[in-house]
């Protein structure tokens, strides 16, 4: 619950319970025309349309043509069709395309590593040592 509900709902509490402490104080005629009044009200009330749930399967396989509702199924034109497929293609491409500049960056970073390995006065034996890789590590 957020705490505007908790606030209304403390509101109520308070209303209710000063309403029910004022209850004993309002005196009988006035009690007797609120309850004469209660029940023209609901004397009067409309009565409410009760419906059953039409349950419809979401996925069910209906033949071509055949719609939940009376009306007649519209075809929809090749390009309707294409203005509503670009925006996946678009999507698509995009995501091919950041994987593909994604690579293309992390084969870059590995590149830019060997050759400063490769062009290092140090032998790649000393980084398979795993004291001198702790010695890097405290070194830095």
């Amino acid at each position: 619950m957020s705490s505007l509900e908790t606030k209304e709902l403390e509101f109520a509490r308070q209303v209710r319970r000063a309403l029910d402490e004022n209850a004993a104080g309002i005196p009988s005629a006035a009690v007797d025309r609120l309850a004469a009044a209660r029940r023209a009200a609901l004397a009067r009330k409309k009565p409410e349309t009760v419906t059953e749930p039409v349950f419809v399967p979401a996925l069910a396989g209906m033949p071509s043509g055949v719609s939940n509702d009376a009306r007649p199924q519209r075809r929809r034109s090749p390009l309707r069709r294409f203005a509503l497929a670009w925006p996946l293609a678009a999507l698509v491409v995009s995501l091919v395309g950041i994987a593909y500049w994604e690579d293309q960056q992390r084969t870059a970073e590995l590149a830019d590593i060997d050759a400063a390995m490769l062009s290092d006065d140090l032998p790649l034996n000393a980084y398979l040592d795993h004291g001198f890789n702790a010695y890097l590590s405290r070194a830095h």
